[in-house]
């Protein structure tokens, strides 16, 4: 091979390598004695995505006019998706550029390829993620370019005027968190390479919606609303609620909210709307604590009409209060809320309606066509074409917004998460079909926001928490459920202070690591069942810092909201340590840790002293290697404050070190986990892409790969595989930690990682899908790297028993099992199949299978060749663990299969070769045909042509011409062996006695054939090259 000298990134400091790493985002530079390793050499293996397909929320939904099956929508935290078949499929279009939560998408009237995307969302519930400021595609999304307002955090609204689509407006809702200056309208006349504010009213007020009058674009309408979230309230209402208009394209605002008939009072969110029809119509919906509901002005705002009061349209207003004009109709409106309510009486009454999920949050209707509409919701974005009498579905969207992950024990294991705005759910890692699709997954215990715990002695028994404390046990195998709360009174509509324990919507729930009939959860103390919840031990006093002064209603100053996520000073995040029993770690969400040694009978403060006050705990992972060390990660987003928080300790809490070197200074970190095979290998998940530590966190770099930029939540790690939970693009998982376990520093050689053991079961995998999870590739995956690749090179990959015996070989040179090779990082997939038999083009088989035995589980050994170079990987296939059949079944399979393809390939090779003899008799016999010295060679190689002809028709049906022709003509010998192979290798059973006995006979059928066309080739054919030669007539040779 012909390597070029790569520059080796290592050095030796002290007793570490130290390695300057380069990525997508800034980092810090690394500390001395910090280990890392060139992404390079583990670029072979990838992020998997899992799904489930079940949307998560949006609040940004668009179409194009005039084109009536393209439609866009921003996701939560999952980026941009596009469908170009009205909601059949969806692509996302903007991983590779940007990601994350998306608050806004617009379309440019002028020239459909202009889009304009703005970050952050609008629906501010306690999980709401971010964005990124403003990004611009010219081509329809295939490409994107950042357009600026980096400090925005929440864009809720972009217009562009519709006669020049260099002039923007972003409604800029800013840092929700603190005080900022860096909010209210913003306006941009050179296509977002600049931007002026045009409009500030404080810096606790942004703005929340901006709309052009249709018909004159130097007219605009925009609400600023005043809002705020701590980690312990909801604050939405107050100075700086207003609603704008403006006359000059946005140079100059009035305010227009204490005209006539607008409701006095303080004032919550507004969301306003202009009639298409008639521009001086405009519509309100306004949070208000006596006159809240939908406004309608007929005089573009100067006086205003109470229409309607109803509280199902203002029921959470700071969750919805949008409203949308009828394109085509001056009495039709639209707002929407838990159902969405249409009007066609100009606002007086609403008819109420439901996509196929509830929780509606944004709208758009086509211009041309007031049935065309596409509405975004909790459940992802559908469309309709008949003004919402139908709609499409929700269960192509992989944007689903989880809390946290854990796994079971079955096989193959199931994943468990809450999905915000929907259920729990249990789904399959891998599948035993082509995909992951509905079929993989189901609902289990508890609710939207809740932890998940399976007991360990059985994988059906599942507990879930919800909020306001609710704690169900789900038997799936005898479809039972029963609620377990620890205290079971609700407290909806109340503080914090109103409880006896104190649940976070997220409590935590969790089995004993070390006794399995211990079942723990945790609301401000720590609560033990050890008989399935019917009665719960407190065992610890409360474990936070318990300020009364962030214990009350949260909501205000107009609407009260308490659904348990603003209830604070709860337990948040806990591990036991799975080396000593009765050592758990307590964080709280109020910034406090605690230990305890003795289960729980005595407590430990022991808070780092330098740790931020009132940082959240939102992780703690206790070590697999040594007892006294674990790992926190904490977060203080919600009061502004972006920077990633991460911890250890190693003597059991009496010193802490952050070890954030290398993060992203605002990528905040809400989860660490510890590997479970190298004691120095950390994860951490931020809010905008993975990192990996190789040196017990002294350093991080970026473990980004293909997956996308979006707020990680939980990592799990199971099997050597790491499991990771999002806010907006569902689950997905990297399969091989093992490679990264085997990772040395060199670059500058190749190198053969030892494949993970594999299981021998059915299915296929790693084919991606618009609608379904992708599954694990079905086989041994061989991850290896070359430092360099030449055309020239020869590159094989070869598989073989124990004792060094070859099964398969694949190579970069070979025509019958070719595999592609690059430099780098490479894979491969052996699907543990031997070489099977022949099977000829065009030939029509029913239900036959001619493919290879597959391996029996155990020991085999793997080589990798690049040109005279060899190395050589030891690897395991494992028997299915839910499989009847027995590793002797599995050998008679194998053998069967074996001797089978044996003889098949023999019949089949000898067909090859009759049709060469049968076109070069033909071939004789009409270049002959008026030689009279060759008449009795002709009539020879007829009699030749004839038994030949009559070999081929008994091993294979000739007749047969297309896919069903053998239900007309029927099949023969080779078909009829092909079909035992394929009748009873879908599991690990052996044949049975009929199998058997089938199969020999058959066997004994087709070697009458072949010694027939053994003895034509042995003498038939050399005694007519003979006689041919006699002749001395121009030598055909038809012998083979």
């Amino acid at each position: 091979m012909k390597i070029k000298k790569i520059f080796n990134l290592f050095t030796i400091v002290g007793f570490a390598i130290l390695m300057t790493n380069t990525n997508l985002y800034s980092q810090k530079k690394l500390k001395k004695n910090s280990v890392s390793f060139d992404k390079v050499l583990h670029e072979s293996i990838e992020y998997r995505e899992i799904g489930p397909f079940r949307g998560g929320r949006s609040a940004a939904v668009v179409g194009v006019p005039g084109n009536p099956n393209l439609f866009y929508f921003g996701a939560t935290g999952g980026g941009v998706w596009k469908t170009e078949n009205g909601g059949d499929t969806y692509n996302n279009i903007s991983d590779g550029f940007f990601g994350g939560s998306v608050g806004s998408i617009a379309v440019a009237k002028n020239d459909p390829n202009v889009i304009y995307v703005g970050g952050g969302e609008v629906t501010l519930r306690g999980n709401v993620s971010s964005g990124y400021g403003v990004f611009k595609s010219v081509d329809a999304g295939k490409t994107w370019n950042y357009s600026g307002l980096p400090n925005s955090r929440h864009i809720p609204r972009i217009v562009i005027d519709p006669n020049n689509n260099d002039i923007v407006y972003a409604a800029v809702l800013g840092n929700i968190y603190k005080p900022t200056d860096e909010r209210g309208v913003y306006k941009s006349i050179d296509g977002g390479a600049s931007w002026k504010k045009v409009l500030f009213v404080n810096n606790l007020s942004g703005a929340f919606e901006i709309v052009l009058d249709p018909n004159n674009p130097r007219v605009l309408y925009a609400s600023t609303w005043r809002v705020q979230r701590t980690p312990y309230s909801l604050s939405s209402g107050g100075d700086g609620s207003t609603l704008w208009k403006s006359t000059d394209n946005g140079e100059n605002w009035k305010k227009i909210s204490d005209n006539s008939g607008f409701p006095s009072g303080v004032l919550g969110v507004i969301g306003v709307t202009v009639s298409p029809v008639n521009s001086e119509r405009v519509w309100v919906i306004v949070e208000n604590q006596e006159k809240g509901g939908v406004y309608r002005s007929d005089d573009s705002g100067k006086n205003w009409t109470y229409t309607n009061s109803s509280r199902s349209l203002r029921q959470r207003a700071w969750y919805y209060s949008k409203i949308y004009a009828d394109t085509q109709d001056i009495d039709g409106v639209y707002v929407m809320n838990v159902a969405y309510h249409y009007s066609d009486d100009g606002g007086k009454t609403f008819k109420s309606s439901n996509a196929p999920h509830g929780d509606h949050h944004d709208l758009w209707i086509a211009p041309e066509d007031n049935n065309r509409l596409i509405i975004g919701d909790d459940g992802g974005a559908q469309v309709s074409y008949d003004k919402g009498q139908t709609w499409s579905t929700y269960y192509n969207q992989p944007t689903a917004q989880y809390y946290r992950v854990t796994t079971d024990n079955s096989f193959p294991y199931r994943i468990y998460v809450a999905q915000q705005d929907n259920s729990t759910q249990r789904v399959r890692h891998r599948s035993l079909g082509y995909s992951i699709g509905e079929n993989d997954w189901e609902s289990t215990a508890g609710g939207e926001s809740g932890h998940l715990a399976i007991d360990p002695k059985n994988n059906d028994i599942v507990y879930g928490g919800s909020y306001l404390g609710f704690l169900e046990r789900r038997n799936h195998e005898k479809q039972t459920s029963r609620t377990i709360n620890v205290w079971p009174i609700t407290t909806l509509g109340e503080g914090a202070e109103a409880m006896k324990y104190r649940f976070q919507w997220n409590f935590p729930i969790a089995f004993s690591k070390h006794d399995s009939s211990k079942l723990y959860t945790f609301s401000n103390q720590v609560h033990v069942s050890t008989n399935e919840g019917q009665s719960w031990k407190t065992i610890s006093p409360d474990l936070t810092r318990n300020d009364k002064s962030m214990l009350v209603s949260s909501g205000g100053p107009i609407t009260q909201d308490n659904t348990g996520v603003e209830y604070y000073a709860t337990i948040f995040a806990v591990d036991e340590s799975p080396i000593q029993e009765g050592l758990m770690w307590v964080g709280s969400d109020d910034g406090l840790i605690h230990l305890t040694k003795d289960g729980g009978q005595t407590w430990e403060n022991v808070t780092p002293k330098k740790i931020p006050e009132w940082l959240m705990i939102n992780s703690i992972d206790a070590s697999s290697f040594d007892k006294g060390t674990a790992y926190i990660a904490g977060t203080r987003y919600k009061l502004g404050d972006f920077k990633p928080y991460l911890y250890l300790t190693e003597d059991y809490g009496k010193s802490w070190k952050l070890i954030t070197n290398g993060i992203n200074e605002e990528h905040f970190t809400r989860v660490l986990r510890s590997d479970k095979a190298n004691k120095n290998i950390l994860y951490t998940g931020t809010e905008t892409g993975m990192y990996i530590s190789y040196d017990k966190g002294n350093s991080w770099n970026k473990f980004q790969k293909n997956f996308p930029i979006v707020p990680i939540t939980d990592l799990t790690i199971k099997d050597n595989s790491l499991i990771v939970a999002t806010q907006g693009r569902s689950v997905w998982m990297l399969d091989d930690l093992t490679v990264i376990h085997q990772l040395s520093a060199s670059i500058n050689e190749e190198k053969l990682y030892k494949p993970k053991n594999s299981y021998r079961i059915p299915g296929a995998g790693g084919r991606k899908s618009l609608t379904a999870g992708t599954n694990l590739p079905n086989g041994v995956i061989v991850h290896y790297f070359l430092p360099a690749f030449d055309k020239d090179d020869e590159v094989k990959l070869s598989f073989h028993l124990e004792d060094g015996s070859l099964i398969k070989e694949f190579s970069n040179k070979s025509k019958d099992n070719l595999m592609k090779v690059k430099k780098g990082g490479n894979s491969f997939v052996w699907n543990m199949k031997y070489p099977g038999a022949k099977r000829l083009d065009k030939m029509v088989l029913w239900g036959a299978d001619f493919s290879g035995a597959k391996a029996v589980p155990g020991d085999y050994i793997v080589k990798l060749k690049v040109n005279d170079a060899e190395l050589t990987q030891g690897f395991t296939i494992l028997k299915n663990p839910t499989s009847e059949g027995t590793i002797d079944n599995i050998k008679s399979q194998f053998e069967f299969v074996n001797e089978i393809n044996g003889v098949v390939d023999k019949a089949h090779r000898a067909i090859e070769k009759i049709r060469e003899i049968k076109s070069d008799l033909n071939k004789f016999q009409s270049d002959y045909a008026d030689n009279e010295s060759a008449n009795n060679l002709i009539e020879r190689s007829k009699t030749i042509l004839e038994s030949i002809d009559k070999i081929e028709n008994e091993l294979y049906q000739t007749k047969n011409q297309s896919n069903q022709d053998p239900l007309n003509y029927g099949v023969k010998l080779t078909n009829n062996l092909g079909n035992l192979n394929s009748a009873f290798r879908g599991g690990d059973f052996g044949p049975t006695d009929q199998d058997v006995l089938v199969k020999d006979e058959l066997i004994d059928k087709v070697n009458v054939q072949l010694e027939k066309y053994n003895s034509i080739i042995s003498e038939d054919i050399p005694n007519f090259n003979s006689s041919f030669k006699k002749l001395e007539l121009d030598y055909l040779n038809v012998f083979m």
